[in-house]
């Protein structure tokens, strides 16, 4: 065993128990670090509404949901949605295919999956270490550690960082080693919010009578950006927006603000009628009714939609049929802010793509390895952020395992 290779890994998230799930298999000793008390986390925390680990999407409208121009699509291609399926089977899982094509566990929970892989990986002889820092390298290379009986060194052949993102903090994604790498030279992007809400700065009447109101049937799109447009909910919160088909707009969102530029939702509050449409029933006699009367009964505007009306818009606009079709069909919601990171499902920055090599080493540090949320790309809500973190969690365990048996 003296000429075992060692791997260490540190971060207990999806990617890097997916590639000690990988490197197991091969003769290699593996040792998983964790600044937590326990592994998994965040994995168990976005179970708690069901773990939706993948989706059933076509593979190349799948492949579109990640950020363009990066390597990331051709590690998904290579473990996607029947990949993680058959993984998941493996483990003793049974998945399923729900009706909007997102992929859960049977059991609907994480706990039962990320047991049954730490309960495969320790079989293996994967060791375990919680309450272990990573804090950097000591001078003679070995990788340094704080833990509660102190400062620990230990030297590794290779090392897999698989340290998340910068939200969720309580959970151990930080962000904190980015100040370990920049200080190595390596090229880093600025973290920013993903899937996440947006600030509104909402009338005392709306914040108080609709938080928490969710606003469905509708279209939302990002001004002058038609390309980027989802039929979805959202939800009305006491200082803004969020949830749903705010998520899956958010990188175009907070990168106009991001870039000091005005960042419009536009709401289409009735998207299965055209304007015209609108327009002919907003013009049918209304006698004596109130228009928020007009409004329910020849639109079935009432509730949460007709206060974003009211919200949105001013007497003079509700006053003519024709404005107010308009603004029916494209209600335009200033965002002031994004919510903090912290509170953002996922972050997009980290390490710059140009920072690692097709095996996602990194290139200015030999045998020193990359995956999951702490590399530079951004995914939405529906499987694809965990299907991501396991794809390149696969990549980086074959990269290992190439480099080690190129170094013996």
């Amino acid at each position: 065993m003296a000429n075992t290779p060692n791997v260490t890994i540190i971060g207990a998230g999806p990617a890097g128990l997916m590639a000690a799930d990988v490197l197991s298999t091969q003769a290699i000793s593996v040792d998983i670090y964790d600044a937590m008390p326990s592994f998994g986390r965040k994995f168990l925390m976005a179970g708690k509404s069901g773990l939706n680990i993948s989706h059933s999407e076509d593979q190349a409208a799948f492949l579109t949901r990640y950020t363009p121009h990066t390597p990331l699509a051709d590690y998904v291609s290579k473990f996607g949605a029947p990949d993680i399926m058959d993984w998941m089977s493996g483990l003793g899982i049974e998945a399923f295919v729900g009706s909007s094509g997102r992929i859960f566990p049977k059991q609907m929970k994480a706990s039962p999956l990320l047991r049954a892989l730490l309960n495969r990986l320790q079989e293996r002889g994967v060791r375990f270490h919680t309450r272990y820092r990573w804090t950097g390298w000591s001078s003679n290379t070995a990788l340094t550690f704080q833990t509660p009986d102190g400062r620990v060194e230990k030297k590794s052949s290779a090392m897999l960082l698989a340290l998340g993102g910068a939200s969720w903090k309580r959970l151990g994604s930080d962000g904190a080693w980015t100040e370990l790498l920049s200080g190595k030279g390596v090229a880093l992007a600025p973290f920013r919010p993903s899937n996440c809400g947006f600030s509104v700065n909402w009338t005392a009447y709306m914040s108080d009578r609709f938080a928490g109101a969710p606003v469905k049937s509708v279209r939302l799109r990002v001004k002058n950006q038609p390309q980027l447009q989802t039929r979805s909910e959202f939800v009305i919160t006491k200082t803004g927006v969020e949830s749903g088909g705010i998520y899956r707009l958010s990188a175009a969102l907070v990168a106009a603000l991001s870039e000091a530029r005005p960042a419009t939702l536009v709401i289409d509050l009735l998207p299965d009628l055209s304007e015209d449409a609108v327009l002919t029933r907003l013009q049918r006699p209304r006698g004596k009714a109130s228009l928020s009367k007009h409004l329910n009964r020849t639109l079935n505007l009432s509730g949460v939609k007709l206060a974003l009306l009211y919200e949105l818009t001013d007497s003079t606009q509700r006053a003519d049929a024709w404005r107010l079709a308009q603004q029916i069909k494209a209600l335009k919601l200033p965002l002031v802010a994004p919510a903090p990171m912290d509170d953002a499902i996922s972050t997009s920055g980290g390490v710059r793509w140009e920072a690692l090599d097709e095996q996602l080493m990194l290139r200015d540090l030999p045998a020193v390895f990359c995956a999951g949320e702490m590399i530079d790309w951004d995914a939405p809500t529906g499987g694809y952020l965990i299907t991501a973190c396991l794809a390149t969690g696969v990549a980086a365990a074959e990269g290992i395992t190439d480099w080690l048996s190129m170094e013996r």
